[in-house]
């Protein structure tokens, strides 16, 4: 069976690591208390982690764009295959419309995002009072579907693996020798 490339193998993985931690992270800043050193450290963690989630994978998307992935195989139903690049095409969305909404939600509460405390990110909106909840609602809408899309994904995978044993899973796994 074909794999995807090296650079996508990367990407994909690099990008998983990433989302899982600054979801994670979200859950544990916000689950603070207060006011506190250790939040405001962890609230610049995680814009830092969404603005690199962004970057990452618009460089993903572009290496997508200009590489075929490997086809699934011929025993795989139609079904099957229409509702995974469904879910991939909700996961690249998710994959800008998170950070995306983070950052607007940032700028809607009158606070730059600076990248890692030194590249001011452009301020595309003014601070908006009204806008900050829409934004902030949507921002974490959008994190809970991402969530569950990512953990319908990982449990599509496993069942490739452990089940059809198609070699599906194995196409996008690191240090394979086939």
């Amino acid at each position: 069976m074909q794999r995807y490339s090296l650079p996508a193998i990367a990407l994909h993985w690099l990008l998983a690591l990433l989302i899982v931690g600054t979801f994670t992270l979200g859950l544990v800043m916000t689950d603070i208390p207060g006011l506190t050193p250790t939040k405001l450290r962890y609230f610049s963690w995680h814009k830092w982690a969404g603005v690199t989630v962004l970057a990452l994978a618009t460089l993903r998307l572009l290496w997508r764009l200009r590489r075929t992935p490997p086809a699934y195989p011929a025993t795989m139903p139609a079904w099957q295959s229409r509702a995974a690049h469904a879910l991939h095409a909700l996961l690249y969305l998710l994959m800008f419309g998170v950070p995306l909404s983070g950052y607007f939600y940032s700028l809607a509460a009158g606070v730059p995002v600076v990248y890692f405390g030194l590249w001011p990110l452009p301020a595309l909106i003014e601070a908006d009072a009204a806008l900050k909840p829409v934004l902030g609602a949507l921002h974490y809408w959008l994190n809970m579907l991402l969530a569950a899309l990512v953990a319908l994904h990982v449990l599509a995978a496993f069942k490739h693996l452990l089940i059809d044993r198609d070699g599906i899973m194995q196409r996008m796994l690191p240090f394979q020798t086939k």
